[in-house]
């Protein structure tokens, strides 16, 4: 049995193998049978457009059905013990699909599942985005080998997760982001010692020059909305930006994984123009969640 919590569960090689599987269900657009006849419950207590959207298409598109519940349709909103919640659900469909706040509930109700649990984001790590993100990139440039992507903005879970890959695959990361808003540094020192090509920076310029692609998030993910106005200040200079991408490559690329505050962390002239290639990522999570769904239950 596979669960998939972070991009560090697959074996290396098999990024690859889902990233062309991913690219030929987009091509191949039909419903499968991979799910026939199957459920997947997608349990969710953080509210999601793309992520819930996506997969449940793409577990239609495999030719199975989702149940969808928030806590207030099930028993954790009576304070269900997570172990109690995993196993039942176990005894009832083929996977679950997870959107929460702490990685250590979701690792909770994996150690209880008998079923495989798909992280579909926690406040540590988004892998299913960062999934979907690389396959956006490597349709157009699938040598990763000779890449610059750049990380603008908050040290969040897209961050951590972004670390992850560049571990398993072999781009050249830069962060940026202000002093107090940096990645865990476990997260980032651990993916250092395993070989990941990571620089960190607080100059923004420093991050994008040169770089092929341009990454960033909201300012003030899911759960840190109070910090909104303390997090503008601090972030003011780390907006994506027309001047900050004069320091890219011209035929830079820029990524968002929305939803998007324009005029704060990116601006609406970039989000609509030329550089950006955010709607086609947005497209990309179906295609990368059915492929991800295929191998986890395979």
């Amino acid at each position: 049995m596979r669960h998939f919590l972070t991009i560090q569960d697959f074996p290396g090689e098999r990024i690859y193998t889902l990233l062309e599987r991913a690219l030929y269900l987009k091509r191949e657009r039909s419903i499968l049978d991979v799910l026939k006849n199957r459920c997947v419950v997608m349990l969710f207590e953080k509210p999601s457009t793309r992520t819930r959207i996506s997969f449940e298409v793409a577990i239609h598109e495999l030719g199975g059905y989702s149940i969808f519940m928030t806590p207030r349709e099930s028993q954790l909103g009576r304070n269900e013990p997570l172990k109690d919640t995993a196993r039942v659900i176990s005894r009832y469909a083929t996977a679950m699909v997870v959107r929460t706040f702490s990685q250590s509930s979701l690792e909770e109700m994996a150690s209880f599942s008998s079923i495989p649990v798909i992280n579909a984001l926690t406040n540590e790590y988004h892998p299913c985005q960062v999934m979907s993100d690389l396959l956006t990139i490597y349709e157009r440039t699938p040598d990763f080998s000779s890449l610059k992507i750049a990380w603008v903005g908050d040290g969040n879970n897209m961050a951590h997760s972004w670390i992850n890959a560049a571990v398993m695959v072999p781009f050249t990361l830069y962060l940026s982001c202000p002093k107090g808003y940096e990645p865990r540094r476990e997260i980032l020192e651990r993916a250092k010692k395993e070989g990941a090509k990571i620089f960190f920076t607080h100059d923004p310029i420093e991050a994008v020059e040169g770089a092929h692609y341009v990454n960033t998030d909201v300012w003030a993910s899911m759960g840190f909305e109070s910090e909104g106005q303390e997090r503008k200040k601090a972030f003011e200079r780390y907006q994506v930006n027309e001047a900050l991408l004069r320091y890219a490559r011209d035929d830079v690329r820029v990524m968002h994984c929305l939803p998007a505050h324009r005029g704060e962390e990116i601006t609406d002239e970039v989000i609509e123009g030329p550089h950006s290639i955010v709607w086609d990522q947005a497209e990309n999570r179906l295609h990368m969640q059915k492929a991800l769904l295929e191998w986890i239950v395979e």
